[in-house]
């Protein structure tokens, strides 16, 4: 199986549960960044009457992101629409089996 991202495991993730997702970061060409939505979502689901950010990374790298969320200046206004958010956090067992930590920051 080729390598996947962390998004596109969120995304197969996503989708076995139900949800409708959809990839919300971009690349800036002019600022030569990665951008996600609201600063910090990059992927929004769907599911009849929930919306769910998600911002997936490594296991490795859960707490900066969940730092970056909850320091953000946006999340205040996400939290405030009812919008949930999570970040899912990839990692390998010792047969290279993907898991996911999913953490609510919501």
């Amino acid at each position: 199986m080729a390598k996947m991202s962390p998004t596109q495991l969120s995304l197969a993730k996503l989708r076995e549960e139900g949800w409708f997702p959809w990839i919300t970061e971009h690349w800036n060409s002019f600022a030569r960044i990665r951008q996600d939505l609201w600063g910090f979502v990059d992927i929004i689901a769907l599911k009849p009457g929930q919306i769910l950010g998600v911002q997936t990374t490594t296991a490795s790298n859960s707490s900066a992101r969940i730092n970056k969320i909850t320091n953000h200046d946006n999340v205040g206004k996400v939290r405030e629409s009812g919008i949930i958010i999570h970040v899912h956090a990839w990692y390998q067992d010792d047969k290279k089996k993907w898991h996911c930590k999913v953490q609510d920051v919501s």
